[in-house]
């Protein structure tokens, strides 16, 4: 299973042995064994009791916490997290030496090549857009030879990135059909269902890539590419930078296949922003976890690596 996703109000989650047992108006509806469970992900008003929080913690089962129907981040648990010091102060020395920038450089080539990869993907899909997605392509050939020629500093790498992101996006808006209305990348409301969905999956990947960093030990608020920021997950937004890019791929399949359409949002209510229905919800999670089952080993090597890299190639977790 890997993944548990809980989206029902007023379901109230007890611990039944070496299972979670789910009631809602008194009555018991089934049970999931926790064995499989690697993370459970938990939305809304939704009420588990203390025995069930410890047995998931002592079992190394993640759980995130996400509130309503906006999704979000409300906060994530976990069990006893890796002890390894050592690679925690290896992360602090190289945030602070050129290995940061190598860091950052590496981060904002792979993520401009993916973004060049799925473009050219589309070219031969829409060839009736070829012209305006063949000349995005080419803007981020010349940026990726920039970037590889010659050394800058971490403020032109981002002056960089900002120029990719002005010749992709508009070419990546073009690809959705006209009736979903998404022009340009919005967040804090979404405007529209491309953006809302493009916010739950960076809001998911995001807390995936949190929660491989968490385990291995190293620390998320000390990035090399986004600078530190009281609050903020530095390192984790470092990491799924190179991702976005799949994440764009996956949305744009599901609007592509009319797994998900317009009918699927709501804009009508209180508070302005277009959120995923939680009925249409249903639909998304499984569809999520079936795309995420295919990265999730990508990231825990992405992770890994890193942890590899500042520990000069020794194994973080041999100790």
């Amino acid at each position: 299973m890997g993944t548990l996703y809980i989206d029902r109000k007023d379901l109230l989650i007890r611990l039944d042995g070496n299972s979670l047992a789910f009631y809602a108006n008194g009555q018991r509806e089934g049970v999931v064994p926790i064995n499989p469970l690697k993370r459970v992900v938990v939305v809304g008003n939704v009420t588990l009791e203390t025995p069930v929080l410890h047995k998931l913690a002592n079992e190394d089962v993640s759980v995130v916490f996400l509130s309503g129907k906006r999704l979000r981040f409300s906060g994530v648990l976990h069990g006893k997290l890796h002890n390894n010091g050592i690679l925690r102060l290896r992360q602090y020395e190289k945030s602070l030496s050129g290995f940061a920038l190598e860091a950052a450089r590496d981060i904002l080539i792979r993520k401009v090549l993916n973004q060049k990869a799925f473009l050219e993907d589309v070219t031969t899909q829409r060839p009736d857009l070829r012209l305006e997605l063949t000349a995005a392509v080419n803007t981020l050939s010349g940026i990726l030879d920039k970037i590889r020629e010659a050394a800058m500093p971490i403020e032109s790498l981002r002056g960089m990135e900002g120029g990719a992101s002005a010749s992709y996006f508009p070419a990546y808006t073009g690809i959705f059909a006209p009736s979903l209305e998404f022009r340009k990348r919005n967040r804090r409301p979404p405007e529209d269902p491309v953006n809302a969905m493009l916010s739950l999956c960076y809001t998911l990947l995001h807390y995936e890539m949190l929660r491989e960093i968490e385990v291995i030990g190293l620390d998320p608020t000390i990035g090399f590419y986004h600078q530190f920021d009281y609050g903020r997950e530095s390192l984790a937004c470092d990491l799924v930078e190179p991702y976005r890019p799949d994440v764009d791929r996956f949305v744009w399949e599901l609007f592509r296949k009319r797994v998900f359409t317009s009918r699927d949002f709501s804009t009508e209510d209180e508070r302005p922003g277009c959120y995923l229905k939680k009925e249409s919800r249903k639909s998304f999670y499984p569809d999520y976890e079936e795309w995420a089952k295919l990265m999730r080993q990508q990231w825990t090597e992405e992770v890994r690596n890193l942890a590899r890299r500042l520990m000069d190639g020794k194994d973080p977790l041999s100790e």
